[in-house]
């Protein structure tokens, strides 16, 4: 360890600051998240290199010396390899019509009562927000259900089915250790297993899904048809859906559904495969990927323009800065600040750790706040099943839920609320989300004290 002055680490905490308030503004700016961070990137490593806080690397490989460049070993090269290959198998796979297939057999399923379709659409969001991510999941159930409500002539409704599917995929986030990108983050800081990770959230995930359609039933009247007359016209409507429109070839749809089975299980069981478990679980995802993109290998760049490259460079730069945020004793001054908390305990300190995270979250992105507090808990030594690790889970992906900018799929089911001329200001969601954060909230801080503590 090399010493660093008080005024060094003051200067780069400064600029932590600046980047998150940068993140917060990132609409009024006019800048893509990647441009931001990749500025602070840039400007934290060249002022390390010219305090002497970081010099490059050797590294033995295969018996070989190789000198690596000071940022090359700051980033977690399994979260980029997870995010990369997930968004092409599922990319890849949503082309076969699996997802849309769902989707409108559900509606058949609910024969058009607009209580049933709330519960089937609100458990698919979860479902599809643990397998895919939860800006996919918004944009494929909100999409279908602006459709949907029109053919059942229930457009008066729509508002509070995309409100209630957007507080649900911040619920269905939570529910595997790949639903979103803070789960990514702090399970491989904490070593939290797939299983082991579904297993500890789903019974949080099923009662908060329960709680949320139920709230969002009765505040926006969704409610189940009355009359046979009523019920029989509905069913009709609904009869004219066809679940096989966007499947391309049957082939295809067969194979994509055996292989969304086949990777779930696979990353599931990463941790107990032999010689899988060395490569781990980035390496599975980028198999998958390969394997889904045979069946479009004469034209597969298409799906590479398609990736997030935003994201990916995103993820890149942050974890530069933080790391040079470590080097910089920035991350031991916070965590220093963090001791008073930790000092209350599992049961309290964990309490507070949760709200305090939804908090920050609500009003900045949630994955700079991830990366940093996987850092500073790492530092800890705690165990994997302390509640301070699911402190920070439960809190970053919750918090979500308070503001429209607190998460990308919330920001999503604004933008298609407006998309369908429905009126929603900042402060008119923060009104209706308060009420359902609060409780998803109080329900999360009871889970992990009473029994994940």
């Amino acid at each position: 360890m090399h010493h660093v002055s008080t005024t060094v680490t003051t200067l780069f905490a400064f600029l932590l600051v600046a980047m998150i308030l940068s993140l917060a503004l990132e609409e009024k700016i006019h800048a893509k998240k990647s441009v931001i961070v990749g500025w602070f990137a840039a400007i934290t490593l060249f002022l390390a290199a010219a305090f002497g806080l970081v010099h490059p690397e050797t590294v033995t490989i295969l018996g070989h010396p190789v000198t690596l460049p000071v940022y090359i070993p700051g980033i977690d090269w399994e979260v980029i390899a997870i995010i990369l290959g997930s968004s092409l198998f599922v990319d890849v796979t949503s082309k076969c019509g699996l997802f849309t297939w769902i989707a409108i057999k559900l509606t058949k399923a609910s024969r058009g009562d607009p209580l049933k379709l709330l519960v089937f659409y609100g458990i698919m969001t979860v479902v599809f927000s643990a397998v895919l991510n939860n800006v996919t999941a918004m944009i494929i159930v909100g999409t279908l259900s602006g459709v949907s409500l029109a053919k059942l002539r229930l457009t008066n409704k729509l508002l509070g089915f995309l409100l209630i599917e957007g507080f649900l995929t911040n619920v269905g986030g939570l529910l595997t250790l790949i639903s979103s990108v803070p789960n990514i983050i702090i399970g491989n800081a904490a070593g939290i297993t797939f299983v082991t990770f579904f297993i500890k959230a789903s019974p949080y995930v099923a009662v908060a899904t329960a709680v949320t359609i139920f709230m969002g039933a009765r505040l926006f009247r969704i409610e189940a048809l009355k009359g046979d007359a009523a019920k029989a016209e509905a069913a009709s409507l609904v009869a004219g859906f066809d679940e096989n429109d966007g499947i391309e070839s049957a082939g295809f749809f067969r194979f994509g559904t055996a292989m969304t089975g086949l990777f779930i299980i696979a990353m599931a069981s990463v941790s107990i495969t032999p010689y899988v478990k060395e490569l781990g679980m980035g390496y599975v995802a980028l198999a998958f990927a390969a394997i889904m993109l045979t069946r479009y290998k004469a034209t597969a760049d298409r799906f590479y323009q398609a990736i997030d490259w935003d994201l990916l460079a995103f993820f890149g730069c942050l974890f530069i800065v933080i790391n040079m945020m470590e080097h910089a004793l920035v991350l031991e001054l916070i965590g220093e600040g963090l001791k008073p908390i930790i000092g209350l305990g599992e049961t309290v300190g964990a309490g507070v750790l949760l709200v305090a995270s939804a908090v920050a979250s609500s009003v900045t992105d949630n994955i700079p706040l991830a990366a940093m507090l996987a850092k500073i808990l790492g530092g800890l030594e705690l165990a994997s099943d302390s509640p301070f690790w699911w402190a920070v889970i439960f809190g970053a992906n919750l918090g979500g839920n308070i503001t429209p900018i607190g998460s990308a799929s919330t920001l999503v089911a604004v933008t298609i609320i407006h998309k369908n001329k429905l009126p929603m200001t900042f402060a008119s969601f923060v009104k209706v989300a308060i009420p359902f954060a609060a409780l998803q909230l109080a329900l999360a801080a009871g889970y992990v004290l009473v029994v994940l503590g």
